[in-house]
């Protein structure tokens, strides 16, 4: 079984407890549905999701995410993916001062050619500085 469905469903058991639901291929048929506006699901289909054989397509993800009350890219990766993002986001953010924000910028709107020379001298004051990661 591949591991990324086998989570999937368990997000979506879990998913289905938190907002009162038992974790039924019945249940879970009824109510996804009663909201989808799409082509409906079979039992059979529903009970693949469960039982982490399949996972759904972005629309019928999206309704689940809309009925169950938990982000789409949650259900579907789980919470540490974002978490991971926000954390390395949250030290880029902290790291750096409105001068080298400045830079960087600048950086942005120079043609791929100036771009690469500038991480050329980078790289090289990186190695004669020994820095780690050089």
């Amino acid at each position: 079984m591949n591991t990324a469905k086998a989570q999937f469903a368990l997000r979506l058991r879990e998913a289905m407890v938190a907002e009162g639901y038992a974790p039924r291929p019945a249940v879970l048929e009824r109510e996804f549905n009663t909201r989808h506006f799409g082509k409906s699901m079979t039992l059979h289909g529903v009970r693949r999701w469960l039982l982490g054989q399949t996972m759904p397509s972005q629309d019928k993800l999206l309704t689940l995410s809309r009925w169950l009350r938990v982000p789409p890219e949650d259900l579907a990766f789980g919470s540490e993916p974002r978490r991971a993002l926000e954390a390395r986001q949250a030290s880029w953010d902290q790291g750096i001062g409105y001068a080298d924000r400045h830079i960087f910028e600048l950086y942005l709107k120079l043609p791929v050619p100036a771009r690469k020379t500038a991480r050329d001298v980078i790289a090289a004051l990186a190695v004669a500085h020994q820095v780690e990661g050089a």
